[in-house]
């Protein structure tokens, strides 16, 4: 209970000494006069400093406030990871606005969605993508403006737009005298989840959120003045992570790149003496498995953090082989990316490597700015026993958790029943803390009434020596009800990987019950972020 009338209720206020919101755009303020003349932007021939950057950011924000574009207003982006991506970060808070960072794999009409329901008022976009860009703005009943990024290492694409980023910024001023919002839970990006049915939703993040969440990024995955973070994840997922406002705090220095190519990552590594980078496993597994031929040896261990799913223990193994320390996160948009990180123990030093590694495919513990996790039962919410057994869901509670989706009340309520935002994970929790995950609700199979983890079926099948990549989904079964299903893409140039192999390879390691009684070998549909679509692949299991 409070108690009025005691001596901490008087003269102790909010004042402008003693209180500033919170907002990553002090970060890039910081950095440009402390390291004007460091390089903080490498794309190619291309370089930035941080006074550079914050020069640009601050033309870009006066450009667009010169169009009318201010507190409210959406600025959607559609670009790779190019500087100026990385620059509409700053820039579009800079002048009041909410930065939109497209997918920029998603078709014309997801896009022209996405554009109207965010009621987008600039686009910028980058040549690469003009024409879903042109087909998204077709129909349109208020189409917005848009400006062109016309990237020197960009191959294709036509200019649509009313004139290229370089152009519309120079009608900006660098001295644009910007201020910090007044409410730090005022937003700063929207994020749009990528849904395997109907519209995706519109995740409102805000500044004091994006702010701690950049900060847990430099404590957990260690950035800091000397690190070269190479852009390996894509900006417009979760903002980057947060590593676009984490790497600027930090002083550090962005090293761009418009894909993910092995072969341009293994040299930019070397020539760039890249010390960090991100990616879903997926990205892992490219590199993993890249000709001979571009692979290189480094001086240096390479810190890669992943997220999404478990990294399988084999991926761990063969990246530490190559020289990259793996670091597991776990997150979603709506955590602003990771939200809790797989903390590493010294007593896992006396573990071999299959042993660090199952240790390292743990979700973890919270992030320091994140408040709080339990893994509970979904509607009783009740926690689970910390037994490594109980299977709950997984459920974050803290300033790093969205404001919730735009437009949408009814979703928003759903999330943050019970006073914790609900992830849809299904996890267990050991007895140091640790979360481990084992499934999404809607991934678990029930066979015989029992439940199975598909992840544990795909642990199985990543370590056989012929498996490239695989996915585990339920097949309906008149007499079990549902039967795993597994779709597995083999290593290159195996060609005599068999069903019959597969299931005797699970069979001796894991329950008879869990074995696959269907395999199916191919190419496997990922999602735009590299996440594979177990939707699409239930749907084939379905057909069978």
């Amino acid at each position: 209970m409070t108690r009025t009338g005691h001596p901490y209720e008087h003269g102790l206020d909010k004042r402008p000494a003693n209180f500033v919101p919170l907002s990553p755009l002090s970060f890039l303020e910081r950095s440009a006069m402390v390291y004007p003349d460091k390089t903080a932007v490498v794309h190619g021939e291309r370089r930035f400093t941080y006074a550079d950057l914050h020069a640009r950011c601050r033309r870009l924000a006066d450009a667009l406030a010169g169009r009318g574009i201010g507190g409210g207003d959406t600025v959607s982006v559609m670009a790779p990871n190019v500087p100026e991506m990385l620059e509409a970060h700053f820039g579009v808070p800079m002048c009041g606005a909410v930065l939109n960072a497209l997918n920029y794999r998603l078709d014309a009409d997801t896009i022209r969605f996405i554009l109207g329901h965010a009621e987008t008022k600039v686009l910028i976009t980058d040549r690469e993508f003009s024409p879903v860009v042109a087909q998204a703005l077709e129909g349109m009943n208020a189409p917005p403006i848009v400006i062109d990024i016309d990237d020197p290492l960009c191959e294709s694409g036509d200019l649509i737009g009313e004139k290229d980023y370089e152009a519309f910024i120079e009608e900006g001023s660098s001295e644009f005298d910007y201020r910090l919002p007044e409410d730090e839970w005022q937003a700063i990006s929207l994020g749009y989840t990528s849904g395997t049915t109907g519209n995706p939703k519109g995740v409102v993040c805000h500044h004091r959120g994006a702010y701690l969440n950049a900060l847990g990024q430099m404590l957990a995955f260690g950035i800091g003045l000397r690190s070269r973070y190479l852009w390996t994840l894509l900006m417009f997922h979760c903002n980057g992570w947060t590593y676009t406002w984490g790497v600027t705090a930090a002083g550090g220095t962005h090293v761009c790149l418009r894909a993910v190519d092995p072969a341009l990552i293994f040299s930019l590594i070397e020539e760039h003496g890249v010390t960090h980078m991100c990616g879903a496993p997926v990205v892992l597994n490219l590199l993993l498995h890249a000709p001979d031929s571009v692979k290189r040896r480094f001086a240096h261990v390479v810190e890669v953090a992943t997220g999404g799913a478990a990294p399988p223990s084999a991926v761990i193994e063969g990246m530490s082989e190559m020289g990259f320390n793996v670091t597991h996160l776990y997150g979603l948009t709506e955590t602003y990316g990771p939200a809790t990180v797989c903390a590493w123990q010294e007593a896992w030093d006396a573990l071999d490597m299959e042993g660090r590694a199952e240790r390292m495919a743990r979700q973890g513990v919270p992030y320091h700015t994140m408040h709080a996790m339990i893994v509970a039962g979904s509607e009783t919410m009740v926690e689970t026993p910390r037994d490594g057994e109980t299977i709950g869901e997984l459920m974050l509670r803290g300033n790093t958790v969205m404001r919730g989706y735009l437009k949408n009340g009814e979703a928003t309520e759903e999330a943050f029943r019970g006073g914790w935002f609900h992830t849809g994970d299904l996890a267990v929790r050991h007895p140091d803390g640790y979360v481990e995950m084992k499934d999404r609700t809607k991934d678990t199979i029930i066979s015989g009434g029992e439940n199975i983890s598909s992840l544990e079926v795909e642990e199985c099948l990543f370590r056989h020596p012929k498996v490239m990549e695989a996915a585990v989904v339920a097949r309906p079964d008149d007499h079990w009800g549902e039967t795993v299903c597994a779709f597995v893409t083999p290593r290159e140039g195996v060609v005599d990987l068999t069903e019959e192999e597969v299931v005797a390879w699970c069979r001796e390691r894991i329950a008879h019950f869990k074995t696959p009684r269907t395999v199916l070998f191919g190419p496997l549909p990922k999602t735009s972020t590299g996440k594979i679509q177990k939707f699409v692949l239930r749907d084939r299991a379905k057909s069978l």
